[in-house]
């Protein structure tokens, strides 16, 4: 459906460069990076705001680079929401219809039936002063959704709404998007993306460094930063090593570390990912059949929204996460010796 095919644009002293990404019909595409990787100026170019110095934007393999933002087809919702103070919700929802030459019956019959869509029907006389910022962005996007975009774009239209607001959006975008409508959505959140995305494209610093389904971004992060930003604590870069008469092997991280590891297939130097959740601590060594079993010291203690991140250097700097309860019961701090162990299965193998 779209395709950019090697973007590049300076813009004063920023530039995003070499771009290629597609979104197929009926996908949840997130562009998710960091404030000031490049991701607004991106949607800018694919609405038609922007003309890029070099590459194209492909729209049902129709060449529309040079095409008006009027005439490519695609809905643009702004982080601002971009509403019209004076309209009633009704008059933003009409606007765009009535640019169009749309008249009467027509325009109401549209307007109840994108009113209905986003629960906003009991709005239609209110002026924006008196909405909340989700009554808000629910008007500004049936006003976007008027003249049936092909594609739907949006520049976090989240970030500004609070938790429940937040999650009702999504819950309507999910449902959008699974009635058909195709839509790349920009934030900085990986939660975000988690929740709404079948596929990902993590930019950073002007480029797209990874871009794949969610789940294979998110389990299988090609670099340290990707890891760091959704979120993997331990991310290794090691080489195989068999192990004569073992079913087992070693991949070794550095001279003194190395884990016991599953696979029969990949050889050679491999990137390793281990989930927190997946390593148990204990005061003493832990009776398990864990095969992977360190004795380390304490280095960071860390609160998070999921418990406490504790970073257990092995050699290595190891990560586990384990709830405050389990932390008093331990009696663990800082400096502390203690085991940590995982399961060989627990790891996961990627291919550098």
């Amino acid at each position: 459906m779209l395709e950019l095919k090697n973007i590049s644009k300076k813009f004063e002293d920023f530039h995003i460069r070499d771009i290629n990404l597609q979104v197929s019909k009926g996908d949840y595409y997130v562009v998710l990076g960091k404030s000031g990787a490049g991701k607004t100026l991106l949607l800018e170019i694919m609405a038609g705001m922007i003309i890029p110095d070099e590459g194209t934007v492909w729209l049902d393999e129709q060449n529309i680079t040079s095409q008006r933002i009027q005439d490519r087809q695609m809905g643009l919702v702004f982080q601002d929401h971009a509403i019209f103070p004076h309209f009633t919700v009704s008059g933003n929802i009409a606007y765009p219809l009535k640019l169009r030459g749309y008249k009467g019956s027509g325009i109401d019959n549209r307007v109840k039936e994108l009113a209905e869509t986003m629960h906003i029907s009991h709005l239609l006389h209110r002026y924006p002063d008196t909405l909340s910022g989700g009554e808000v962005q629910r008007t500004v996007l049936a006003r976007t959704l008027a003249l049936n975009p092909r594609l739907l774009l949006l520049d976090e239209p989240l970030s500004s709404l609070d938790v429940q607001y937040k999650k009702d959006l999504q819950g309507l975008l999910r449902e959008l998007n699974r009635t058909g409508q195709t839509i790349v959505h920009v934030t900085h959140d990986y939660g975000e993306a988690l929740a709404l995305a079948n596929r990902v494209g993590v930019m950073h610093q002007g480029t797209i460094v990874q871009q794949d389904a969610i789940r294979k971004v998110f389990r299988n992060p090609k670099n340290k930063f990707i890891a760091d930003f959704v979120g993997i604590k331990n991310f290794f870069n090691a080489v195989i090593e068999s192990i004569p008469g073992k079913k087992h092997k070693l991949a070794r991280i550095n001279e003194n570390t190395a884990f016991y590891v599953l696979n029969d297939e990949i050889q050679g130097e491999v990137i390793l990912t281990l989930e927190a959740r997946s390593v148990l601590i204990s005061r003493g060594k832990l009776d398990s059949t864990a095969l992977n079993n360190f004795k380390g010291t304490i280095s960071e203690v860390i609160p998070t929204h999921r418990g406490l991140e504790i970073i257990v250097d092995i050699g290595v700097e190891l990560a586990v996460i384990i709830t405050h309860e389990s932390f008093e019961r331990l009696g663990l701090d800082k400096g502390m010796e203690v085991w940590a162990g995982f399961k060989a299965s627990a790891i996961n193998i990627q291919r550098v």
